[in-house]
């Protein structure tokens, strides 16, 4: 585990944004003009989508994928200037929210400044040309880190942003050696001190697939020697399997505890119900109540949470990467959580979430009952997560409690409470 990870990181919420898709304008000054609400919802962090020019050679669709970048140094001329990123990231600085942008280190666009300059940093084919080890990224070529000058100019170009912004979500981290991130992430300290390191971390099947092809692939344990925070796609299929009908609730809250003593202590989750890679929450879970407590649960999960934007309104529709597809902030049959997901952070706050125990278990098949403990305190969630109302046996002495949610009290009687299809939460 990266030594100085700060596990306060677990009371943060992360806001994505696809600048492109965000507005009507597609550019930074759209996300700005936006920054109150934004502060509004609680968050913590905004974490841009590439900021990067997009190649033209192989491009899907009609303006590409952010990922696939032609110039890491440099900002895409259709969201602005760098002054325009700047002044950007100074107004979220000055809203006391903190920036993260993604790094796509993997690979570039086939037309990237990088292949113009330095042809001998790629991967290359049998036959001698360019080519990417993952067959359905066909518009990019991939970066082969064998090459030590690739990691200074990888590395000068991380310390160049890391003088604006503060901290780095790595797409497909497990694809670079995690040496070179090491490496990075000493070096940029220097610049940022508390850099923020996130790894888009990828889940069990692809590791394995990757790996089965020859391809390194490295899990969530080694990603930890350098990053703060990964992605829990190395449970997301349990809770996918959860919502289809393909596996039970308890599944998933086994693979949840198991976490708490496969990583060390101070590892960080990232948890999410969508991005920009996955369905909409909304798509997955149709019924507003269900995705009411759903959200409630995102917001109680040990670590960091992340809502992709368009995500408090209930949109369903998820952004093409591909062509302008402006985000629908008010979705027909939407439901607006701004002001569950605004309580749910400030609850998040708590000390409690910093350093205890976490503890999942389920009573009735679709009923979650999430506990932490330290120090002599306990504050426990009880999340219907299809909307009904049950009645729930815990494990907890009689008593009414305040449910810090709602602000209303709540009863255990005879060891047990009725839950009236939304999420509660409360201390003991």
């Amino acid at each position: 585990m990266a030594d100085i990870t700060n596990k306060k990181l677990r009371t943060m919420f992360i806001y994505q944004i696809f600048v492109r898709n965000y507005s009507e304008k597609g550019d930074f000054a759209g996300v700005e003009c936006d920054l109150d609400r934004i502060k509004g919802l609680g968050v913590d962090i905004i974490y841009l989508l590439p900021i990067h020019p997009v190649g033209v050679e192989k491009r899907k669709g009609t303006l590409g994928s952010p990922y696939a970048i032609s110039d890491y140094r440099s900002v895409n001329p259709e969201y602005g200037t760098l002054e325009d990123f700047i002044r950007l990231v100074d107004a979220i600085h000055e809203k006391d929210m903190k920036c993260i942008i993604d790094v796509v280190y993997n690979h570039t666009s086939p037309d990237s400044v990088l292949v113009k300059e330095h042809p001998e940093w790629f991967y290359h084919k049998a036959d001698g040309t360019l080519g990417n080890r993952v067959g359905d990224w066909s518009d990019i070529v991939d970066l082969d880190y064998t090459n030590m000058d690739l990691w200074d100019y990888q590395i000068d170009t991380l310390k160049y942003w890391a003088g604006f912004v503060d901290g780095f979500r790595c797409d497909a981290a497990p694809m670079v050696p995690v040496g070179f991130w090491e490496k990075a992430r000493a070096e940029v300290e220097a610049v940022r001190p508390g850099c923020i390191w996130l790894a888009e971390s990828i889940d069990p099947g692809f590791i394995l697939q990757l790996r089965s092809e020859g391809i390194p692939a490295h899990g969530d344990a080694e990603l930890y020697r350098a990053f703060d925070i990964t992605y829990d796609y190395d449970i997301y299929g349990c809770l996918v399997d959860y919502l289809s009908g393909k596996a039970a609730l308890c599944d998933y809250a086994w693979a949840v505890n198991r976490q708490e003593y496969t990583y060390p202590d101070n590892y960080v989750k990232l948890r999410f119900l969508e991005n920009h890679d996955r369905s909409r929450a909304a798509f997955m879970i149709p019924d507003k109540q269900a995705l009411y407590n759903f959200t409630a649960f995102l917001f109680f999960q040990k670590g960091i949470t992340l809502v992709y934007a368009g995500q408090e309104f209930g949109a369903v529709h998820r952004p093409s990467l591909f062509d302008r597809d402006t985000v629908d902030m008010d979705p027909e049959n939407g439901t607006d959580m701004s002001g569950l997901i605004h309580r749910l952070s400030r609850i998040k706050r708590r000390e409690i979430f910093t350093d205890s125990s976490y503890t999942l278990i389920t009573s009735d098949e679709d009923v979650m009952i999430a506990s932490y403990s330290g120090r002599g305190a306990h504050l426990t969630g009880i999340f219907s997560l299809k909307g009904r109302t049950v009645h729930v046996p815990v494990m907890i002495p009689d008593g009414l409690y305040n449910d810090i949610l709602s602000d209303e009290k709540v009863e255990i009687y005879e060891g047990a409470l009725n839950i009236y299809g939304r999420p509660v939460i409360f201390e003991w």
